[in-house]
């Protein structure tokens, strides 16, 4: 009988409505407040790391499960005045932990303590382990074990002044940790950092978000979650909630149910994250696969500069070093120059961000801020910078280009009708970038291998491969390969890449798809395929007005040996 009132009375103790306080890095609390709001809570302060709601247990776990930019949810057990240390023993004695902890269990006591009575804020989280153990152990002479580690009941003590709030930490360890960064490389982005980035870029899922300097990949994995609406904590196993006293967890599933079915199935935008790192190429590729969100992140290993740029307006976001923990500030000076130089001339009619705690190496970028956001890298003051890029930098790589010839004539850059320049007898080359849906062409003096290396020109090509030989009669070298080559966007999109020229084995570690294009084996054992971005160099050859030479066998000498 006395266990079942007991039982009764915790579970009024969890479903009646208390306050929540979720904490946040500096800066976020804005985004973290927008969360709030959508999930149907109401707000009743917010402060500069912190917002304050209210709820049930029930609102706790949906808290949990959904925030993208929250750090901690506390719910309240207790609040009061306390001035000495013995204050705060002698009101955390008197809360009915038995409801609350478990005897057998664990608990780890956490703090923020702001007043002059202590120096030392652990000395708090001692008398308030005290005060607990005590408690317990009268009435049951047993006691929990306790210790620093967050992976099972978590109580927290705020302390400022005179006032005291003891929370339950409901989130345990926190919410930053999602669980798909098994392999972080070096100075890493914060998932609940980079979540309030794409916050604050407004993107939502439709349209390009482009990655340059990807690193482990946490940017393009948050935004793949957002394009999705799948609720970062539906990747956790473990939160604070689960071990407390008579844990409902019948209501768990009921949450965890109604998260999963805001979610969407596919996302109408697209995600290309590079970086100019293999091994971060491949560490963000493993990530994105514990993230189940691998098929929906197209990944490649280039420097920013050559990183494709749909035709459709998007958003981009780099995260460059800041010349504090991954090089100095002299030798960035460059970088930042050319991510300048970068969105000039390949993202017009895009949304640029940076995000840096250096504002002198921002100065180098070259290009007038529209919009400036402070945010703190743990206790790293940085700026969201963004920049609006113009169209007409973007039509400037598309504008009529003119070079002379041989004769000192000027020729036109690439035409929608090639065929024309065939007839003209001219020649012109392009490069095609195919990444799903759209094309990106490059001048004639861009043509590269996929090393990026510049190559041949298309007049050694012509000559080397398909000039006139002794069988070919008269006809022009190169037309008829060109035939060949030069096909339209749609029939270009279902080309293999064996077809395109470039019918190689595949470089080492990765394989052939079905499609002709490349997938990193290293990706195979994985639930969910990294994505992948195909390239295909489309070298048009069209010959030189004067026939190329014909080639002869070269003449044998007879040899007659002496007698």
């Amino acid at each position: 009988m006395s266990s079942n009132m007991e039982s009764e009375t915790t579970m009024s103790m969890w479903m009646e409505k208390r306050r929540i306080l979720v904490t946040c890095s500096k800066g976020t609390a804005p985004y973290l407040k927008q969360e709030i709001l959508a999930l149907g809570l109401p707000v009743h302060e917010e402060s500069e790391a912190a917002v304050e709601t209210e709820g049930a247990m029930a609102e706790a776990m949906l808290l949990n499960l959904s925030l993208r930019t929250g750090q901690r949810v506390l719910l309240l057990l207790n609040e009061g005045q306390a001035k000495t240390p013995d204050d705060i023993y002698n009101a955390t004695i008197n809360l009915p932990w038995e409801d609350i902890l478990h005897v057998d269990g664990y608990v780890c006591i956490t703090s923020s303590v702001d007043t002059p009575e202590i120096r030392d804020p652990r000395y708090a989280n001692v008398k308030v382990k005290d005060a607990i153990v005590d408690r317990l152990r009268s009435l049951f002479r047993r006691r929990p074990d306790s210790g620093s580690d967050r992976t099972g009941a978590v109580v927290h003590i705020y302390w400022k002044d005179d006032n005291y709030r003891i929370f339950a930490d409901t989130s345990g360890e926190p919410l930053s940790r999602r669980g798909y960064r098994k392999i972080p490389l070096t100075a890493p982005m914060q998932e609940t950092l980079a979540a309030a980035v794409i916050m604050a870029t407004g993107w939502t899922g439709d349209g390009p978000f482009i990655n340059p300097m990807c690193g482990s990949g946490t940017l393009a994995i948050e935004a793949a979650l957002i394009a999705r609406r799948r609720a970062p904590g539906i990747l956790r196993d473990n939160f604070g909630f689960l071990h407390l006293k008579d844990f409902d967890d019948d209501l768990w599933q009921q949450v965890r149910l109604k998260v999963r079915k805001g979610e969407r199935k596919e996302i109408p935008g697209r995600i290309i994250a590079t970086d100019i790192s293999l091994d971060a190429v491949r560490a963000a590729g493993v990530n994105a696969g514990r993230a189940k969100m691998g098929r929906y992140i197209q990944f490649r290993q280039c420097p920013f500069e050559s990183t494709p740029i749909p035709e459709e307006k998007g958003v981009i976001v780099m995260n460059p070093p800041y010349g504090q923990r991954l090089g100095e500030e002299a030798d960035l000076i460059g970088l930042y120059g050319g991510i300048g130089d970068y969105f000039k001339e390949r993202c017009g009619g895009y949304r640029g961000y940076i995000f840096t705690a250096n504002p002198d190496l921002t100065k180098k970028v070259g290009l007038r801020t529209s919009r400036r956001l402070i945010l703190y890298n743990g206790e790293l003051e940085s700026r969201l910078l963004e920049y609006e890029i113009y169209e007409g930098s973007r039509k400037q790589q598309h504008t009529e280009e003119k070079r002379p010839d041989r004769d000192g004539e000027q020729l036109r850059a690439i035409d929608s009708d090639p065929g024309a320049d065939q007839a003209a007898g001219r020649e012109h080359a392009k490069i095609t970038t195919v990444t799903g849906d759209r094309f990106k062409s490059a001048p004639a003096a861009l043509i590269k291998t996929r090393n990026n290396k510049i190559k041949k020109s298309p007049e050694t090509i012509s000559n080397q491969r398909f000039g006139k030989t002794s069988g070919e009669g008269n006809r022009e070298p190169g037309r008829a390969i060109s035939r060949q080559i030069t096909q339209s966007e749609r029939s270009l999109k279902s080309t293999p890449y064996r077809n395109s020229g470039l019918d190689k084995p595949a470089p080492a570690g990765l394989r052939r798809n079905d499609d002709g294009g490349t997938e990193m084996e290293l990706f195979k054992g994985l639930d969910v395929m990294p994505g992948r971005v195909e390239e295909i160099i489309d070298v048009d050859a069209i010959p030189d007005r004067e026939a190329a030479p014909e080639r002869r066998a070269p003449r044998r000498r007879l040899v007659i040996p002496k007698k």
